[in-house]
């Protein structure tokens, strides 16, 4: 009887493990909404149309881009942590969702508990642009304006405690200079009214001014990384003029915490092939965005250590936001 008995709880256990393979194999079978938590034309919406298209075209499966821009993300990410962890929601998102539970005392949602990250997908690397009008062709150049004006330099960002807010604040405090804060609803709008002349200046991810640069409305300045970059070889970095400044981000994408570790890890196999694909990654690295993938232990791994470091950051940037 006892062996009857044990014979059926491991029958049980061996259904259950087969029935989350069997949803995973059958994984997606309708439609994924990818939720992206900025305006269309920034860093994170490029990266997740790029990379959720090549993935439908691999799954035979629709992935529907859904921006929904606002609160430096908040909005987006509110929205994905309270869908069903089914794995027909999964989110696009950058740092900000880690340094935000650093910058917001209440948010809906918790950073870490409330979603599984499935991989980063690019590194982003941050160029600071100026609009040709501000007569300033160096970081030095434009460091001896701001003392000399403090407030009057105008810096665009995709809004209140996002990564351009934090990058520049950080370099402000670091060179000792005053600028003002104008927020936009992502980085797409903010990039299109610095070109537009609303504001003077941009640190920012190169994917969002790309166009601009080319067409010679703005004019770059330097890159964020400790060496120079690839792209913009005769660029130099902040930091050859601001000493130990360095701003590198990641896109990520997550899921409802509790959704299937099976889908979880199927999304996350079909990302690999997705950002290695020569077409993706051709296409990210053409846009300043470096392809990136992680194991999804190894992402949780990281968004652990990156908590720390954003509080770190949050905490010498200064920034307080209204709660």
């Amino acid at each position: 009887m006892q062996l009857i008995r044990m014979m059926g709880v491991c029958t049980g256990i061996a259904l259950l493990a087969c029935g989350g393979t069997v949803r995973a194999q059958a994984y997606p079978s309708k439609p994924v909404r990818v939720v992206v938590v900025f305006a269309p034309g920034g860093a994170t919406d490029i990266v997740g149309r790029l990379v959720y298209a090549k993935v439908g075209e691999q799954l035979n499966q629709q992935f529907i881009i859904d921006n929904r821009a606002g609160a430096s993300g908040t909005i987006g990410a509110t929205i994905a942590a309270r869908s069903p962890p089914d794995g027909y929601t999964v989110m696009v998102y950058s740092t900000t969702l880690i340094a935000s539970a650093h910058l917001y005392k209440k948010l809906p949602y918790d950073a870490l508990k409330d979603f599984t990250g499935i991989t980063p997908v690019a590194r982003l690397v941050l160029i600071l642009g100026v609009h040709p009008s501000l007569p300033v062709r160096s970081i030095k150049e434009l460091i001896t304006l701001a003392k000399a004006r403090p407030n009057d330099v105008a810096y665009a960002t995709a809004g209140v405690g996002a990564l351009q807010h934090l990058a520049t604040t950080l370099f402000a405090n670091m060179a000792g200079i005053r600028l003002t804060h104008v927020p936009y609803k992502g980085g797409g709008p903010a990039g299109v009214a610095l070109a537009g002349g609303e504001t003077q200046m941009m640190l920012t991810p190169i994917s969002e001014l790309l166009p601009h640069l080319k067409s010679g409305r703005l004019r770059p300045i330097a890159v964020s990384t400790t060496q120079r970059y690839a792209m913009y070889p005769n660029l130099p970095t902040i930091g050859e003029t601001v000493k130990g400044y360095e701003f590198t981000s990641w896109m990520g994408t997550f899921a409802p915490a509790g959704t299937p570790r099976a889908i979880v890890e199927k999304l996350n196999a079909e990302l690999k092939k997705a950002v290695a694909d020569p077409g993706v990654a051709g296409n990210l690295t053409a846009q300043a965005l470096d392809p990136m993938h992680m194991g999804v232990d190894e992402f949780a791994t990281l968004l652990k250590s990156e908590y720390k470091k954003y509080g770190d950051i949050v905490k010498a940037s200064g920034i307080t936001l209204p709660q």
